[in-house]
């Protein structure tokens, strides 16, 4: 036995460490990857991990993830820190991996904590065993992955970012400390003044290893002797509590990823119009010890960027402030450097300046030539007629005058469209009229081209096509119209009813990566097609399929969408009782639904006005038929069932869709021996029938016609 494993209890490592989660059930915060039916908790769960990278500040919980993994997982599971190690260390792990895998068949997860810690040529070493399969990378950074780790081990991975905690997993976290009895503080009767326990959540902004650190200081330095005997009180005010938490360092790096980051937020918030954030992320960068020239540099880019002639003025404030700086500097230049940001985030906004890389991209894809009117005439004028034509604008009323002044080839091309912005808005007018002008002499001064035309091929230019060429237009399109107003983060979780084709269900899963997809078809036959369709893959990498059964509620759903749940409106209203069970309280509901009231209806094929009367009228009573189960309800009654199940209606889309169909004579022979009958008979028009009949096939049935369908879209929120 090692001579130290004696003294191996309970306070031979920090509370941070003795509180680590041992399972993810233990593990709080990281919803959006971990929380119930998300991607990386399925794979954890059914041991089908893949290479991963953790990224993500300090104390969100990346190496304890780790140990969860190392705690579920069968396959052998190894780590190493890439501060402490390096190559050595790096081909011990690929021979234990290798002889794990030839000897006993087993996987090995490398868990390498740090990652962006090793450079180039250490982590190209880890790359052809993890293309080969001998073990699977589970890497650990604070560093944007995209930036600092090989962009080969990158595309082999699945990235995922972890966040601060939120104060409430915090207070989860704390009150498993304090509950404890063997890891924590459980054996003793914990008080806290009221405030102290918030106070340290706040001040530990969102890191959980500070907060422990802070918990621990706190509770073990209030009694005179620790640990003091079980069930002992042990108070802790507000002003140990302050005490025990140091004041956090703001988390910035000058030459990495927080560096970029917050210049990013500064200057959109100087674009946003928004002085309150602009002036916090400038302190945040003062206070870490950001250049000051650097910042001034940033904001005499952005009043030519974000500002430009909605203010001509701002580029001589900032230049001015930048001037003041020098002669000044810190820490009372902090005034110049915040009156140039305030200037400005207040003032008006213009991108305009931005023309200059559409004119740019021209000139790299564009041969053009110099017009010659344009061409210097000092030299060659008598040998080529160089600047022969040119107008002199000081020539002329105003000092302008219409001519062309861009190459032939970019003729009418717009690169500067003024703002209707500040100073701008008052040239924009003058810029606009003379601008018509110069577009109406560069069309004189086109040069003429020869234009060819054919006679009218009637057979080649009829229209004609395909009844599933319409299919794929109208899904798309349907589907184009949903997702086209959803804003789907990557982890989100999206339950689908009804998408037999599983047009829906694929497009879903390619927008939520790290999130689940769950899709409940009516049809069985759907249902073996759609996962045959998908067998090869693995489980946690595809949309799950039902039939028959509805998806466990122990997953809720921020999305859930359904697909003509409608069609037999009476038999399915209350079918949006089952779906509350399944969103979230903040969640959306989709529905897309065809009209069957509002389709195509024989009356609009007909062009013989008297049977296109007898026909309305027939069909008149027919879709008010209450016995009717498709055409007795109409979209009123669906958003009345809607909102009477708690959801208010956000939008809604009518899209008409158009398809060829094929009407056969047996189907007019059927419905003119059934409802149409009956309705003529109410209408007194018995001896009609045979006329319609004759008129309908001998016009309509067996050709191609174009039928509309109405879809109504409507998004609703919970």
């Amino acid at each position: 036995m090692d001579l130290f494993d004696s003294v191996n209890d309970l306070h031979t490592e920090p509370l941070a460490a003795r509180m680590r989660p041992r399972d993810l059930d233990e593990y709080y915060g990281q919803s959006h990857i971990v929380g119930p039916g998300r991607l990386l908790r399925r794979a954890i769960k059914g041991d089908q991990l893949s290479s991963l990278i953790f990224y993500g500040p300090p104390g969100t919980g990346k190496t304890t993830l780790a140990r969860v993994i190392a705690g579920t997982t069968k396959s052998l599971f190894l780590s190493i820190n890439a501060v402490l190690s390096g190559v050595k260390e790096i081909r011990e792990a690929i021979d234990e991996a290798s002889e794990n895998r030839k000897l006993y068949g087993k996987r090995t997860i490398l868990f390498v904590d740090e990652v962006h810690r090793w450079n180039k040529s250490q982590q190209d070493a880890l790359l052809p065993w993890v293309e080969n399969g001998t073990f699977i990378l589970v890497g650990a950074t604070t560093e944007n992955p995209y930036f600092e780790v090989n962009s080969a081990l990158v595309s082999r991975s699945r990235i995922f970012q972890l966040k601060h905690l939120e104060d409430s997993d915090l207070m989860e976290i704390v009150k498993a400390a304090i509950r404890d009895r063997e890891r924590g503080y459980g054996k003793w009767n914990l008080e806290f003044e009221d405030g102290a326990l918030e106070l340290l959540i706040e001040k530990s902004s969102g890191d959980a290893r500070t907060l422990l650190n802070a918990l621990e200081l706190a509770v073990e330095t209030t009694p005179e002797k620790f640990p003091p005997k079980d069930g002992e009180k042990i108070y802790v005010s507000k002003i140990t509590a302050e005490e025990s938490i140091q004041q956090k360092a703001v988390l910035y790096d000058k030459e990495g990823d927080y560096h970029y980051d917050t210049i990013s937020a500064f200057i959109k918030s100087i674009r946003g119009s928004d002085p309150d954030a602009a002036l916090y992320w400038l302190a945040r960068m003062l206070r870490a010890g950001e250049s000051p020239n650097f910042i001034l540099r940033r904001l005499l880019i952005s009043a030519s960027e974000d500002i430009g002639l909605a203010d001509p003025n701002a580029i001589q404030v900032v230049s001015s402030c930048a001037t003041a700086f020098d002669r000044v500097g810190l820490p009372e230049g902090a005034f110049f450097i915040t009156q140039a940001t305030l200037y400005l985030a207040t003032t008006k906004k213009s991108n305009t300046t931005m023309a200059y890389f559409d004119a740019l991209k021209a000139v790299e894809e564009e041969k053009t030539e110099i017009p010659n009117h344009l061409k210097d005439s000092s030299r060659d004028k008598h040998s080529f007629g160089h600047g022969e034509g040119y107008k002199y604008p000081h020539a002329f009323k105003d000092h302008w005058v219409s001519q062309a002044y861009l190459p032939d080839s970019l003729r009418g091309r717009i690169f500067y469209k003024p703002s209707n912005q500040g100073w701008e808005e008052s040239v924009q007018e003058s810029v606009l009229q003379k601008r018509e002008q110069q577009i109406s002499v560069m069309m004189e001064q086109q040069p003429q081209e020869v234009l060819t035309f054919s006679p009218n091929n009637k057979q080649r230019d009829k229209w004609i096509k395909r009844t599933q060429g319409y299919l794929n237009e109208n899904l798309n399109e349907i589907k184009n119209a949903i997702f086209s107003n959803l804003e789907i983060s990557r982890f989100y979780n999206i339950l689908i009813f009804g998408d037999e084709g599983g047009t829906l269900a694929f497009e879903s899963f390619k927008r939520v990566p790290e999130g689940y997809v769950h899709s409940n078809l009516e049809n069985k036959e759907s249902f073996e097609v759609l996962n045959y369709y998908t067998s090869t893959l693995d489980s946690v990498d595809k949309p799950d399929f039902s039939t028959g059964r509805l998806p466990e509620t122990l997953v809720t759903f921020e999305i859930v969408i359904l697909k003509n749940r409608f069609t037999n409106f009476s038999a399915n209203k209350n079918f949006l009782a089952t779906v509350n069970q399944y969103i979230k309280n903040d969640g959306y509901l989709v529905i897309t639904q065809i009209l069957p009231s509002e389709s195509t209806r024989l009356s609009h094929l007909a062009e013989d006005i008297k049977i296109k009367t007898v026909l309305e009228e027939i069909e008149l009573l027919v879709y008010k038929e209450s016995t009717n189960p498709l055409t007795n309800w109409n979209r009123e009654d669906l958003v009345t069932e809607i909102e009477t199940h708690g959801y208010k209606i956000t939008e809604t889309k009518e899209i008409k869709l158009n398809e060829l169909r094929v009407i056969k004579k047996e189907n007019i022979n059927q419905w003119f021996n059934g409802e149409l009958l009956k309705a003529l008979e109410k209408i007194d028009k018995l001896d009609e029938k045979d006329r319609i009949v004759e008129y309908l096939n001998t016009h309509i049935a067996e050709r191609e016609i174009e039928w509309t369908t109405t879809h109504l879209i409507i998004f609703a929120n919970k």
